[in-house]
């Protein structure tokens, strides 16, 4: 793998190489002296704009984590609203079964005293017990503890459905505030960029897509695995597409939304975030990455990509950036991850 060791001495990251892209471009044209050692009038505009999509990014990971917390609490508040209903259809039964007994409770909301006694937990209270017993038949009695024990089971259930629907408001809150929060550093990074003179637009634009989406020299480098190869294969299907954050596919995607895609095209469930992808599997020296390994960046694991063979890895980069091959040490803090 001596192909990786010399990528990743070179190693950037996507700042550092727009930056770089963008000073020779403006050179080129005329814009600042090629030579000049002082920072161009709108150096910092530029990586104020590099700050914004990475801060961006780590906002977008937060909302794909809320947001597949409250797709989960979603299903277990469904399923427990299935549940209540059919315990509430199995104690209206057992109700109709019991009669005038199981009717008298029901109207009047409350067991009637003489069934109160029969559930006393007081000893003292065992002979008048035994003489409702003698009323109602033994059989009744099993009756009525297994209704009893059903309407206690009903109501733990509805607790524990009003906690999960607490919780579930509480992640829809989440989930909308990093919306705001990623659609508002975004739309002041587009509104940085439209101030930029024209021509360095159209560098920054060109240095946005200085990555490739045609197919480099991926060397003889082996998938892992039959699902790693599918997953690679996925991925490479996806190579053009747009980024677009909070998007998984088929389409559109943001950094962790590929990866998640191209995986589940080979029929394997990862987490939905970049963080959750970091231990989706077992962790291996960059050295000995394979086609299909995650490549997840940065100290808090806020940008994923997959390696795709020969120091090459395919990642959704950025707004304005398609889906396309990089070299794996384009940022710091590479980790590798084998699913």
């Amino acid at each position: 793998m001596g192909s990786h060791r010399r990528l990743a001495q070179s190693g950037f990251d996507r700042g550092a190489t727009a930056l770089c892209v963008l000073s020779a471009a403006a050179a080129a044209l005329g814009v600042v002296p090629a030579t000049s050692a002082v920072a161009a009038p709108h150096d910092d505009t530029r990586a104020e704009v590099d700050r914004l999509y990475e801060e961006a990014e780590k906002a977008t990971e937060a909302y794909n984590k809320a947001d597949a917390r409250a797709g989960s609490l979603r299903k277990q508040v469904s399923g427990a609203q299935d549940r209540i209903a059919r315990q509430q259809e199995h104690i209206n039964s057992m109700r109709d079964a019991l009669g005038s007994l199981a009717g008298a409770q029901y109207r009047s909301g409350g067991l009637d005293p003489s069934l109160a006694l029969l559930f006393s937990d007081d000893p003292d209270d065992y002979l008048d017990k035994a003489a409702v017993l003698d009323r109602i038949g033994v059989h009744q009695a099993g009756e009525l503890k297994e209704l009893q024990e059903a309407m206690r089971d009903l109501a733990q259930d509805r607790s524990e459905a009003a906690r999960k629907l607490g919780e579930l408001e509480k992640s829809r809150k989440a989930v909308a505030s990093h919306k705001r929060t990623v659609e508002k550093k975004l739309a002041k990074a587009r509104q940085l960029l439209n101030a930029l003179p024209s021509a360095e637009r159209a560098a920054y634009d060109r240095a946005s897509r200085s990555g490739r989406t045609d197919l480099p020299d991926l060397g003889g480098d082996v998938p892992s695995s039959e699902r790693a190869a599918a997953a690679v294969a996925a991925a490479q299907s996806a190579l053009g597409r747009p980024y677009v954050w909070g998007a998984n596919g088929p389409y559109a995607f943001d950094c962790s939304g590929l990866t998640q895609w191209a995986y589940a095209q080979a029929g394997v469930a990862i987490p939905r975030t970049s963080q959750g992808q970091r231990f989706a599997g077992r962790q291996v020296p960059l050295s000995q990455a394979q086609p299909g390994d995650l490549v997840t960046y940065r100290s808090d694991a806020s940008h994923v990509g997959m390696y795709a063979g020969n120091g090459q890895v395919i990642h959704a980069p950025y707004p304005g950036a398609p889906v396309r091959y990089d070299p794996v040490g384009m940022m710091p803090g590479a980790t590798v991850t084998r699913v």
